[in-house]
């Protein structure tokens, strides 16, 4: 069997033109006397060709096909080649195409992590257990640091946007009750929209974005650059000492960010009703008149719930990553969807629950 080649073979030309049948064996020699200029794809195809013949049963190993008739770069391209095994991974296998097949992965990706959420809250119990026994082992710096970073250093971003959150509700609601003559009203629901439901939710959805990316994306740094096991080389627990410390940070510090938005949002809408002609301590009196204790607490109360689920989350992602950059971005993006959503489904679950409890 003799194979000709002919014209050029370059990636940027003309697709080459095959004609005849390759048949069963490889060519007993080449013929290239009209073979013009050529790149990487002639041996490739080459290569593919030989490979896609099938070698004879004994003595497949020792197997070399003919080579005879190849310019000489052409043949040293073609001898290295062989050269090579070709990995039985190597080739690309076509896509699962099966809808029952996707369901079943799919379903076995949610229970690992499923699983995974259940392993991770149940070790962060655990954690909480040995540090009221005091058996937890962590920095005291690596701790304060952190309440630095998720309390005075948040700081900016919460004020500006809960300034914004109670100016927009004053303007809206402002729009509605002045047709009824009821602009003092706009106090009202400011104060008691932003203690019991926007303050917290923005202050979490905030912290999310801001804290609990970071803490996933530095676990997950540290976990790509093998650190975590370095610890636990040296005999640290690497929950006790990078998770810990975390998680209690955020518990802390959620309340008084709660706080603290709250307090800014009805600023801005004071602000606001100063500007339609409601005095500033007329507003003041009508929000103390219309938010009492117990609505002021429910949002200081979810407030725990929340940094511990942004704190997890963040957590959970950083450790269960990759160990390539791209597994840190990934890992980080992951972090911020879960705890965004947990927020948003906790925050539904505790309106359920509190209209059930009339409170």
């Amino acid at each position: 069997m003799v194979l000709e080649l002919c014209g050029d073979w370059l990636r940027d030309g003309a697709t080459p033109e095959i004609q005849g049948e390759s048949g069963d064996q490889a060519p007993s020699r080449y013929v290239t006397d009209k073979l013009g200029a050529f790149d990487s794809t002639l041996p490739a195809f080459i290569l593919s060709q030989l490979r896609s013949i099938e070698k004879p049963t004994l003595g497949a190993a020792q197997w070399k096909p003919s080579l005879e008739g190849l310019p000489p770069n052409l043949l040293g391209l073609m001898e290295l080649a062989l050269a090579v095994p070709e990995q039985s991974d190597a080739t690309q296998k076509p896509a699962d195409s099966s809808e029952l097949t996707k369901l079943g992965k799919g379903s076995i990706e949610v229970w690992v992590s499923v699983l995974a959420v259940a392993e991770f809250t149940g070790q962060s119990v655990l954690a909480l257990g040995r540090f009221v026994t005091g058996g937890a082992r962590f920095r005291a710096r690596d701790f304060w640091m952190i309440v630095q970073e998720c309390g005075a250093q948040a700081l900016p971003i919460v004020s500006l946007i809960s300034f914004l959150i109670g100016l927009i509700m004053a303007f809206v609601g402002n729009v509605q009750l002045a047709s009824f003559g009821a602009s003092l009203y706009v106090a009202d629901l400011v104060g008691i929209a932003m203690v019991r439901e926007m303050g917290v939710v923005m202050t979490a959805i905030i912290m999310s974005g801001r804290t609990g990316a970071a803490f996933a994306a530095h676990l997950g740094s540290m976990k790509a650059n093998e650190e975590i096991d370095a610890l636990r080389t040296f005999g640290f627990d690497p929950f006790d000492f990078l998770v810990l410390p975390r998680l209690l940070a955020l518990v802390l510090m959620m309340p008084l960010l709660t706080l603290y938005a709250n307090c800014v949002g009805i600023l801005g809408g004071m602000l606001v009703g100063a500007a339609v002609g409601i005095p500033p301590v007329l507003f003041w009196n009508e929000t103390l008149t219309a938010v009492t204790l117990t609505t002021s607490l429910l949002g200081v109360f979810k407030s725990v719930f929340f940094g511990a689920v942004i704190a997890m989350s963040g957590c959970l992602q950083g450790m269960h990553a990759g160990n390539s950059s791209a597994a840190v971005g990934q890992a980080t993006t992951r972090a911020v969807v879960t705890s965004i959503t947990a927020i948003i489904v906790l925050d539904s679950a505790f309106a359920a629950i509190f209209t059930v409890l009339d409170i």
